[in-house]
């Protein structure tokens, strides 16, 4: 049997490198304003599966470097995060990272209704499941969420929102960063 055609379209793609974040704690936007998408009350529907790559540099401190959290989030609603993910021990200034999740619409309502069920991996240099120094012979690759995948925090799909993605750290520090240098949205569908 004949399989139906796969496509694929971009809803955001960044059209500049983003500005260097650090220095901050509670998770923020790291997204360019102009390369935010405003997503149409009503849009997507159960089983609608986006696809979120992230590219850029993240910075660590050496003593205590902490936990970095990743979010795709819809309005100022977290619909998938990583969950807080170890940092090395070894410091690093803009080691290159990559984040790639795919979400699939899991409910769709009003209020609180909504939800997205995701999952992905980051690979950077400067992660790890547990703290100590950077890996010698490759990247870190890290399922995101380690554990089993849970719905997103519900948020009302029958109004307008903005598609974003946030950054937090767990300790405020200069060294601790983030700079996005690029960062693409596809709608999945077949």
């Amino acid at each position: 049997m004949a399989q139906p055609p796969f496509y694929v379209q971009t809803l955001v793609s960044a059209r500049a490198s983003g500005t260097l974040f650090n220095t901050y704690t509670t998770a923020k936007s790291v997204i360019n304003v102009q390369d935010l998408t405003p997503i149409p009350g009503n849009y997507f529907q159960v089983g609608s599966k986006i696809r979120v790559r992230a590219w850029g540099g993240l910075s660590n401190i050496v003593t205590t470097p902490g936990t970095v959290t990743f979010q795709v989030m819809m309005g100022a609603v977290a619909i998938y995060s990583t969950g807080a993910l170890q940092m090395t021990t070894t410091a690093n200034t803009l080691s290159p990272f990559m984040l790639e999740a795919t979400l699939r619409m899991a409910t769709v309502g009003s209020s609180t209704t909504a939800t997205w069920l995701g999952g992905g991996i980051v690979s950077a240099l400067n992660l790890s499941l547990s703290a100590g120094a950077n890996p010698t012979l490759t990247n870190g690759v890290l399922a995101a969420p380690a554990g089993a995948p849970a719905a997103g925090t519900g948020y009302d799909s029958t109004t307008q929102q903005v598609l974003d993605f946030f950054v937090g750290f767990s300790i405020s520090n200069a060294g601790n960063g983030v700079q996005i240098y690029n960062y693409e949205v596809e709608q999945l569908a077949a």
